[in-house]
């Protein structure tokens, strides 16, 4: 089965036409259609195998935006969708305007719009999809085409819509694990600057008047909060800066992705879930694609671009060139010492009983699971050890500046 692949480019705010319209089959057909300008607007119509006979700019509104930007868990909502009226046996242009006329947001309306248009003219959904890549990913349009081609459409849908449903569930829950630390670090941090910027400069006027020597930790906090009132602009820039230049350089390099991928895999406790979500997301792909009838060499490549770690996608490019050499999936796995036993083990056990589809999903509930008590376990542990932290910093400074208060009391006493 031949792969279409498709150049990402970077999505623009476009402008919306309403246009009015014949098809191929000569019936008068009506929609929306987003473009740059009208004549691509025009271009794009034909393309699709309808002859507009009238098109106007839609205005823009005056207050707000016109909707929310399209996010992955729109996708998989409307996957299900789709799935579950071509599984009640409702055609799929009347399934598609359905779920458009109920969607709250409008550039989901819109997008789906004009997918039912294209499909409207004639053209395979593999194909109307493959136009808004921004949405729609190889792997998606990929699994859409071998339902087409099978005539198994609905099944297929199905499978998409689970694939993407537990593919946002493990983002969500990653998400979690990561967000809630950082955030509480960075409001202790801000919490921090300003204690030391506001609070302690005038514990410092009071002190001036004591005539004695503070003690050593007082003056220590003084000299951060000195420090950083007189070059605060310049460290918070040399910061901005510096975040700025990696994300750059992180974009573009890709060997510094891959060392980044690879730290990440190594750090303490976060590395363990990362670990367990790359096995989750493989396992899940590969299923998915290769229970769809994908050959298993490209279900491979449909599975490497999924893993979200170069460690674990350069590994799987070497399973890939040793299964396309004669070697069996679990003895490939296993020489790239980076997949569990269990792993390894299911995946024989499905090669011997060509049910490998079934013994991948099996290790990717198993994975999803572990990853979602990983995270309950991980937000139960970080909650006192942040306590701890903030008790530590924001405490260790408010006796910093009641030290020299402390004493003079035991001086007069």
């Amino acid at each position: 089965m031949a792969v279409s692949k498709t150049k990402k480019t970077k999505v623009v705010e476009q402008d919306v036409f309403t246009w009015k319209g014949v098809n191929r089959k000569g019936s008068k057909i009506s929609g929306e259609i987003s473009a740059n300008t009208a004549a691509l607007a025009r271009q794009q119509l034909k393309s699709q195998g309808i002859n507009p006979t009238s098109l106007k700019k839609k205005p823009k509104p005056l207050f707000g935006s016109a909707g929310k930007r399209i996010q992955n868990k729109d996708i998989a909502v409307a996957t299900r969708q789709l799935a579950t009226m071509l599984g009640a046996g409702v055609p799929l242009v009347q399934s598609v305007e359905l779920i458009a006329k109920g969607n709250e947001n409008p550039r989901m309306r819109l997008l789906l719009s004009e997918i039912g248009n294209g499909i409207q003219s004639g053209a395979p959904l593999n194909e109307v999809l493959r136009q808004h890549p921004e949405h729609f990913d190889d792997l998606y349009c990929d699994l859409v085409m071998a339902g087409e081609q099978s005539g198994a459409l609905e099944g297929i849908y199905d499978r998409i819509a689970t694939y993407k449903e537990k593919s946002e569930a493990l983002k969500s829950k990653i998400k979690k694990a990561m967000t809630y630390p950082i955030a509480v670090l960075a409001i202790a941090g801000i919490v921090t600057v300003i204690l030391l910027i506001f609070v302690v400069p005038q514990f410092e006027e009071i002190f001036s008047s004591f005539g004695a020597e503070l003690p050593a930790f007082t003056r220590m906090i003084i000299a951060m909060s000195e420090g950083l009132q007189a070059h605060g602009p310049k460290i918070a820039a040399v910061g901005a800066v510096a975040v700025a230049l990696f994300v750059k350089a992180h974009k573009k390099s890709k060997k510094l992705r891959d060392q980044v991928d690879a730290y990440l895999l190594k750090l303490p406790v976060f590395g363990l879930i990362l670990n367990k979500a790359a096995l989750a997301r493989f396992s899940r792909t590969l299923a998915t694609t290769f229970s769809a009838g994908v050959p298993l060499i490209e279900a491979l490549d449909s599975a490497a671009g999924a893993s979200g770690n170069a460690v674990y996608r350069k590994a799987i490019f070497n399973i890939k060139a040793e299964v396309s050499s004669g070697m069996q999936m679990n003895v490939a796995m296993r020489n790239t010492k980076l997949f569990p036993d269990m792993v390894t083990q299911m995946v024989q056990i499905g090669e011997e009983s060509g049910a490998i589809d079934d013994m991948l999903n099996k290790v990717a509930s198993v994975y999803e699971q572990e990853v979602d008590d990983a995270v309950d376990g991980l937000s139960a542990l970080i909650e006192p050890m942040i306590m701890a932290v903030l008790g530590v910093v924001i405490g260790g400074l408010i006796i910093g500046m009641y030290l020299p208060i402390f004493q003079m009391g035991k001086i007069v006493n």
